[in-house]
């Protein structure tokens, strides 16, 4: 079931037009996509974030237009590097029985045995592509560890199959594995090798600057 954002058609001039939105705190946007032409819009950003929040980036969420009811997903966002603050989002409008691909989130769950012998967990892939109808787009994907050892790994061929949506990804990308733990004696033997590394080229620098030096007072 679709969420529904409150939206207003907004006009692209004068600038001010756009500049007193931003000011009562409104968000600029624009709909596109299936039998829908290219609208611009506005809206309140707190509503957009409460639905992505309790949904998911991937929310399916209705926007009504002068009267028209359009389901839409989240096709593109131009945030504020500072604050953070929507700039501007692209909702695209869907077909409801055509699959369509997006990228789900990759949650693990589980303790896996070998965080409990002392090796650590360390995820590499935290989002895979699906393809599924808007309505089956999943909120994320979970992944259960707790059978990982020391050594082992599991990867986009190990997320459980769902008849709701189709994996895209390549199956052999690695999305979690068990590490072995670092020995203390060995991060100082490396710290030690990096210092006489260091030593000796610094050495190596100072014998040839004085060998330069010399050759240019015996000039």
């Amino acid at each position: 079931m679709a969420d529904t954002l409150k939206v207003t058609k907004r006009e692209l001039r004068p600038r001010s037009v756009r500049a007193n939105l931003r000011k009562e705190g409104k968000v600029l946007g624009v709909v596109y996509g299936y039998k829908v032409e290219s609208t611009p819009v506005a809206f309140e950003e707190m509503a957009l974030r409460k639905i992505l929040r309790e949904h998911g980036d991937n929310a399916l969420i209705e926007l009504n237009i002068d009267g028209k009811k359009v389901n839409t997903l989240v096709h593109g966002t131009e945030v504020d590097p500072f604050t953070n603050e929507y700039k501007h989002v692209e909702f695209m409008a869907v077909k409801m029985d055509e699959a369509t691909e997006v990228e789900a989130d990759v949650t693990l769950v589980g303790d896996a045995k070998g965080v409990k012998e002392g090796g650590y967990l360390a995820q590499t892939l935290y989002k895979v592509t699906v393809s599924a109808t808007p309505a089956n787009i999943p909120e994320r994907i979970e992944l259960d560890v707790s059978e990982l050892g020391i050594g082992d790994s599991l990867t986009v061929a190990d997320l459980p199959e769902n008849k709701d949506y189709e994996i895209v990804s390549e199956g052999d990308l690695q999305i979690a594995s068990v590490n072995e733990p670092v020995a203390v004696e060995d991060l100082e033997a490396d710290t030690a090798t990096e210092g006489g590394a260091e030593a000796a080229e610094e050495s190596s620098e100072t014998s040839t600057e004085e060998s330069e030096e010399a050759s240019e007072n015996k000039e």
